[in-house]
C-alpha cells in the first residue's frame, strides 16, 4: 500500500471529522510498508512483507468515550466506523481520569524518513543476509538472524485543532553464531533510520569473532566483578530506570524515586555525575518523531543533568492533578560518554569481565530496581587489559541506579536497540565496579 502523504492524510482524516455527532473527535491515521527476512541453521527459513493501514477513530461524550478501528477508507466504512465510536461512547461508563482533546500543538521537524531505506527490496535483503552466511561458513559457524525494514508514516487530528504528520524508515538486524559443537556463542544487533549505516559484514564479524572466542568457556565463582557492559547489554538495564520515571508512580509511592513521605527524588542527586541521560527528536543520530502518540509535543529534555534527577514524564491527567507541566515519555533517550573505544575500554581493565548481552530478565524490585537475569553470547575474562580466556555465563542481581552509583569509565555512545523492548538508544560502553553475579548457569 502506497504511504499517504501529508496532503492525502489530512484530507482523509477532515472527511472523518466532518462526520462527527460527538462532543469531540480524535482520529489517527497510521500506515506502512515493510520486509523481512530469517534464517536459521545457515540458511534462510522465512521471507515476507507486510503492508497494512489502520484508521483509529475515537469518539467523546463528556467523560464517556468509545474507539473503533478499520482498515478500509471508503464513504460507507468511514461513517459506520464514527457511528460505531460514537455508540460505544454512549454506552461506555464514565471515565474519571479522561481529559478532553489538545489544542493546536506546533511539532519540531526531525528528519526519521530515507528514502534509501524505503527502497529495501527482497534482493537488498537476500544479498545482506548471503554476505553474512559467507562469513558464517568461513569461520565454521552456525548462524540464525533476522533482518527487517519498514516505511511508515503517522497522523493525528482532531476536532479542536491538532494536526500532526510524520514520515520514517526504519532497519533493523541482529545475528547469532554458534561454534560447530554449540559450545561458542557471539551474537550482535544494530538497528538505523538509513540503511547506508548498516554494515551486515561488520556485525556478523563481531559476533563471529565473540563465538570463536567463547569456546571451551571457564568457571570462576560468582561474586562482585568490574565489568564492561557493552551497549546491547547496558540497555536493558538503563531502559529498566527510563521506563521508570513516571511522575504519577513515584508521587502515589510505588518507583525507586518516591520518599517515605509522600514527595519525590525529583532534583537530587541520585547516580554518578558523569551520567547525563537526555531525549532529543532532532538529534541527527537518533531522530525520533516530533510528536507523541496522544498528539502532545516532543522536546528535547534533559532527564538525568550530571547525575540529578531532573524531569519526569506525565500523563495529561496527573499533570493536572499535580499542576504541572504534562511532559510525554519519549520514543528513544540518549546518555552521554566519553571518547574511549570498547577496546579502550578494556585496555585500562586490570581485572574484570567483559558482558556481549543480557537477557531473560525479570523485575525482582520496582522500588530499588533490582533485576535478575543471565550473561549470554559471549562473556570474557579481563586480565591486565586483554581478554584472557572466555567464562561460563552467570546469573545477575543488580540495579540501574547502584550500577550508575558504581561507574569507573564511560566509552563512545552508540546506537543500540534493546532486545527486551525494541526502545532504541544511543549510551555508551560502561565499566562498572561491583556488579553482582549470584550464580553459575550452564546457557551459553
Amino acid at each position: 500500500m502506497p504511504i499517504f502523504t501529508e496532503d492525502e492524510a489530512k484530507a482523509l482524516m477532515k472527511k472523518v471529522i466532518a462526520l462527527s455527532k460527538a462532543n469531540e473527535i480524535e482520529v489517527n491515521l497510521t500506515g506502512s510498508d515493510g520486509g523481512n527476512i530469517r534464517y536459521a541453521r545457515n540458511a534462510v527459513s522465512t521471507s515476507g512483507a507486510v503492508s497494512q493501514q489502520n484508521l483509529v477513530v475515537q469518539s467523546s461524550f463528556g467523560k464517556k468515550v468509545g474507539v473503533t478501528t478499520i482498515n478500509e477508507f471508503d464513504d460507507a466504512s468511514l461513517l459506520k466506523a464514527v457511528r460505531r465510536s460514537e455508540e460505544l461512547a454512549m454506552l461506555a461508563p464514565e471515565n474519571p481520569e479522561f481529559v478532553g482533546n489538545l489544542g493546536f500543538q506546533k511539532y519540531m521537524d526531525s528528519v526519521t524518513y530515507f528514502q534509501s531505506t524505503a527502497d529495501i527490496s527482497p534482493k537488498t535483503r537476500a544479498d545482506a543476509v548471503a554476505e553474512s552466511l559467507a562469513i558464517a561458513k568461513q569461520n565454521n559457524l552456525t548462524a540464525a538472524g533476522f533482518m527487517e525494514n519498514s516505511a511508515g508514516f503517522s497522523s493525528m487530528m482532531n476536532s479542536t485543532g491538532v494536526f500532526a504528520y510524520n514520515t520514517y524508515t526504519n532497519v533493523n538486524f541482529n545475528v547469532t553464531l554458534r561454534t560447530s559443537d554449540s559450545k561458542g556463542s557471539g551474537y550482535a544487533s544494530k538497528g538505523y533510520n538509513d540503511i547506508a549505516k548498516l554494515d551486515v559484514g561488520a556485525i556478523t564479524r563481531t559476533a563471529a569473532q565473540k563465538a570463536a572466542g567463547s569456546e571451551n568457556a571457564k568457571a570462576i565463582e560468582p561474586g562482585k566483578y568490574t565489568v564492561i557492559l557493552e551497549p546491547q547489554a547496558g540497555i536493558v538495564l538503563l531502559e529498566s530506570m527510563f521506563f521508570a520515571m513516571d511522575a504519577r508512580s513515584a508521587d502515589e509511592g510505588r518507583s525507586f524515586l518516591s520518599k517515605a513521605d509522600g514527595k519525590t527524588k525529583l532534583g537530587e542527586k541520585m547516580v554518578d555525575e558523569r551520567v547525563t541521560i537526555y531525549s532529543d527528536p532532532q538529534n541527527a543520530e537518533l531522530p525520533t518523531a516530533g510528536w507523541s502518540q496522544d498528539g502532545r509535543a516532543q522536546e528535547k529534555i534533559l532527564w538525568i543533568d550530571k547525575g540529578v534527577m531532573s524531569n519526569l514524564y506525565y500523563s495529561r491527567y496527573w499533570a493536572l492533578q499535580k499542576k504541572a507541566k504534562a511532559v510525554p515519555s519519549p520514543d528513544a533517550f540518549i546518555m552521554e560518554g566519553g571518547t574511549s573505544s570498547l577496546e579502550d575500554l578494556i585496555k585500562g581493565t586490570e581485572k574484570g569481565i567483559l558482558v556481549t548481552r543480557l537477557w531473560y530478565i525479570r523485575e525482582v524490585d520496582p522500588q530499588t530496581l533490582l533485576y535478575t537475569g543471565l550473561t549470554r553470547d559471549g562473556t570474557f575474562y579481563i586480565e591486565n587489559g586483554q581478554i584472557k580466556f572466555p567464562i561460563k555465563n552467570f546469573r545477575f542481581n543488580e540495579s540501574a541506579i547502584i550500577m550508575l552509583n558504581n561507574l569507573d569509565a564511560l566509552g563512545k555512545p552508540e546506537r543500540t536497540v534493546s532486545g527486551e523492548s525494541g526502545i532504541q538508544a544511543l549510551i555508551p560502553p560502561m565499566k562498572i565496579r561491583d556488579f553482582t553475579f549470584t550464580s553459575l548457569s550452564d546457557a551459553v
